[in-house]
């Protein structure tokens, strides 16, 4: 198991919350040099595509989820990319396995069960909790859930965030319901905290309730449910990733990034690479410190792969996903 960056939070520094400006246009300007200026091809590109499996959070979060769909999840978890292609690569020995299994807080013993029959007990199970995806439930009931997921197995809670508050500029009571919920995962289970930043309205209030988040001992911080309108984005994700900077060069501690909800081709998983490389360094290109939550997108990386390995392309049915 890769040991996962631990983040004790500090107070609240409301001064530093209130005086944060995000420079919209400029945000832009950034982003978009990821998409054009930046690119890596051939055995580069295939090592990067390797890279961004191992940071894939594995997820299904459906209505219509079952224990079928959870053992498929777990095998491909384990076997993300046919044997074949990583042995034709040289990496058939490295035990390629993503980074973790996403599943709702009822199917996490299935999921650790299934995990456990693929071979899989080193991935981690991360469990959504605290009302997914609204967050519009009683804030006791958050917390029983965050217990109840815990109690079953899950090592990662991935709660959200209230958006009212964040929206209304109630900084003191975000922090409040964030600690609470690292307090309610107990020691050794890690806290993801998802701002749904296409709720929050503006670039400065991503980066403000970035800040409170971490300073309230979030350990990752993630953009988005998936379910909202508008998802992972770069700008969004440059604007994160910064406040992580800024939280580490203040107070020491190294704060993990998620951006979930869209990516879903191999050149959305570079291009997210690519901003973690260049804005936090190679420290933050590790399953510790960085995650992709995802559900298809797998796929096309590994057919990408398959194409670097026999130079075509495969067809659906001999890349099988769960």
């Amino acid at each position: 198991n890769i040991l996962m960056a631990h983040n004790p939070g500090i107070a609240l520094d409301l001064e530093w919350v209130e005086r944060s400006v995000v420079d919209l246009p400029a945000v832009n300007r950034r982003a978009a040099t990821l998409l054009t200026r930046r690119t890596v091809k051939k055995s580069w590109q295939a090592a990067w595509l390797l890279r961004a499996v191992t940071c894939i959070d594995l997820t299904t979060l459906s209505g219509d989820d079952t224990s079928s769909n959870v053992e498929r999840l777990c095998f491909k978890a384990k076997n993300p990319i046919r044997q074949d292609l990583l042995d034709a690569m040289g990496m058939g020995d490295y035990d390629l396995t993503v980074g973790a299994v996403c599943v709702y807080s009822a199917r996490v013993k299935e999921a650790l069960d299934a995990l456990k029959r693929a071979g899989g007990n080193n991935i981690p199970v991360a469990s959504v909790a605290t009302g997914f995806p609204a967050g519009q439930v009683p804030f006791e009931t958050r917390l029983k859930e965050i217990s109840m997921a815990v109690k079953l197995g899950a090592t990662e809670i991935d709660i959200v965030i209230s958006r009212e508050l964040a929206l209304t500029g109630k900084w003191k009571q975000v922090y409040d319901e964030v600690k609470a919920c690292k307090a309610a995962c107990g020691e050794g289970v890690h806290l993801k905290t998802i701002l749904g930043t296409g709720d929050l309205g503006t670039l400065t209030n991503v980066y403000k309730a970035s800040l409170v988040s971490m300073m309230a001992g979030s350990d990752f911080i993630k953009t988005s449910t998936g379910k909202e309108g508008v998802n992972a984005t770069l700008p969004v994700g440059l604007t994160m990733v910064r406040a992580i900077r800024e939280y580490y060069h203040k107070t020491g501690f190294k704060v993990g990034f998620k951006p979930a909800g869209g990516i879903r081709t191999a050149k959305d998983s570079c291009a997210w690479l690519a901003l973690m490389k260049e804005e936090l360094g190679d420290e933050w290109l590790r399953s510790d410190l960085f995650r992709i939550g995802a559900s298809s997108l797998l796929t096309d990386i590994e057919r990408q792969i398959y194409h670097f390995v026999t130079s075509r392309y495969a067809a659906a049915h001999q890349l099988p996903m769960a």
